[in-house]
């Protein structure tokens, strides 16, 4: 047999495999294994694939190239296609890509003007997830926190204008929340009136979709006018996505930072990813710019090696190629897999359509009121498409149970679910300790109940796209019987 025949059996059966062993993670409508109501754990989440995604792991571990390569170069090009921006850079997780957006904003290659410097500021909100803001303090920087909707889990722009410090604001941070996008339309107003970075947290979004009723204030200058249409992390200068199995795809652990328009940023994204290197040879690749020795930078001697020429102060954050074969495999499903977590939403909201006085439920951004036959939306004219990575409810303060109550019977069910992450961040020990430990480490714009709400009485439950019909069923009685028991 030769090595290649030898490859082809050992695929062929690493697919029987995976086809026998690997049933409980297929997508729900390919799923046979039986549900057992109470004993089946339905999780909130979880990673779904076929054994495509097992056969491109072996095949890339058998060719043994184990850093980044070929699976990643070619993923980076799909991935970066496929949102619709300039480039996409593959990382190591989804908290690494906010850590590299945030500190490409600290480059000495961008003008001091609009350079993140020690103690200027980035806006972001107070409830969501701890590593869309830890990077602006690693930084140096001082987060403001703004108050979130609880409608929509995502900011609550009222305050937007108050936040903003002349000459020390320089950029807005947010995540699109629970897949649900941000209202894009102010927050690109309020960045281009005062000449901000944008970093859109797509981590929890992709595939969701923003339409535009007035595109005259897209930042990338793309001469736009009238409606616009796309998906979420094109709208701001770098957006962030992770690959974490309960995300929209998985690669195991994975990110990607998106270039959206300006491709400085992409060598400086890059430089901090690898190692903080002036080079841009891939591993393996050498003087690609055939100026190898042909460089004199910073007070090093002419001809210094360009592969050992460090422009920033940097991390390894790369991803390995076997993860990214995976996630090439997984980027070919994020239609099919947007489309089940849309149906999966809907199924679960005309469910529990009778369970008002329990419940406040999520709108997506820009819908004012739910109904069976759709949404009925707000009179700016913009509308969203959310690609839902959970089903959110707020226990009302009337209800004659606690959102704790809630949760432990869920459990007792099999039903996972999250609370919405870290809560109000301000209330989490770590930033207490920070503001013991300085009073100017973070600043808060005006109650954040918005935020305490959420805290308080929100849980979400699972729409993955490996949930079955039965599974969803099931929820929804185990949660009409819950009220009805009160």
């Amino acid at each position: 047999m030769t090595p290649d025949s030898i490859k082809q059996e050992i695929l062929r059966l690493t697919g029987e495999y995976s086809r026998l062993s690997h049933k409980a993670n297929l997508p729900g409508a390919d799923k046979t294994i039986p549900f057992l109501p109470g004993e089946t754990s339905i999780p909130y989440a979880a990673r779904t694939f076929k054994e495509d995604e097992v056969v491109a792991a072996v095949s890339s571990l058998l060719d043994f190239w184990l850093t980044l390569g070929s699976e990643g170069e070619k993923m980076e090009r799909e991935l970066a296609d496929y949102i619709g921006v300039k480039r996409s850079l593959l990382v190591n997780s989804g908290s690494s890509a906010n850590l590299l957006a945030v500190s490409a904003l600290t480059s000495h290659k961008i003008p001091k003007e609009k350079r993140l410097l020690p103690g200027d500021e980035v806006i972001t909100c107070a409830a969501g997830f701890p590593t869309t803001v830890a990077p602006i303090i690693q930084n140096g920087a001082v987060p403001v926190f703004i108050d979130n909707n609880t409608q929509t889990s995502n900011a609550d722009l009222k305050l937007l204008n108050e936040a903003y410090s002349p000459g020390k604001t320089k950029a807005v941070m947010m995540a699109h929340a629970l897949g649900n996008p941000f209202d894009i339309s102010k927050v690109q107003k309020f960045c281009r009136d005062h000449g901000l970075w944008l970093i859109e947290d797509n981590c929890d979004a992709l595939g969701s979709v923003y339409s535009l009723n007035d595109a005259s204030f897209l930042l990338s200058d793309s001469g736009h006018c009238g409606p616009h249409s796309a998906l979420t992390g094109t709208f701001g200068h770098i957006s962030t996505q992770s690959f974490y199995p309960p995300h929209h795809i998985t690669m195991g652990e994975g990110g990607a930072v998106n270039i959206v328009g300006d491709m400085k940023l992409k060598i400086i994204v890059e430089s901090m990813r690898d190692w903080g290197r002036d080079c841009w040879c891939a591993s393996g690749k050498d003087d690609t710019c055939n100026k190898r020795f042909g460089w004199q930078l910073g007070d090093l001697p002419m001809g210094y090696d360009h592969k050992y020429t460090y422009s920033h102060l940097g991390y390894n954050l790369k991803p390995l190629d076997t993860q990214a074969a995976i996630g090439r495999v997984q980027i070919q499903r994020i239609n099919s897999f947007t489309q089940a977590r849309i149906n999966n939403w809907n199924v679960l909201r005309k469910g529990l359509a009778g369970l008002d006085e329990f419940f406040e439920f999520s709108l997506p951004t820009h819908a004012t009121e739910w109904s069976p036959d759709g949404f009925i939306w707000d009179d700016s004219g913009n509308q969203t498409v959310p690609s839902w990575f959970g089903f959110q409810l707020l226990v009302k303060p009337t209800a004659p149970f606690s959102r704790t109550d809630f949760a432990r019977y869920l459990d007792c069910k099999n039903i996972g679910t999250r609370m919405f992450f870290g809560g109000n961040l301000v209330r989490q020990p770590a930033f207490v300790e920070l503001k013991k430990q300085s009073q100017n480490s973070f600043r808060v714009v005006g109650d954040l109940a918005g935020a305490d709400k959420i805290m308080n009485s929100a849980l979400f439950l699972g729409v993955y796209p490996g949930l079955t019909p039965k599974e969803i069923e099931y929820v929804v009685d185990s949660i009409i019987m819950f009220c009805e028991q009160q």
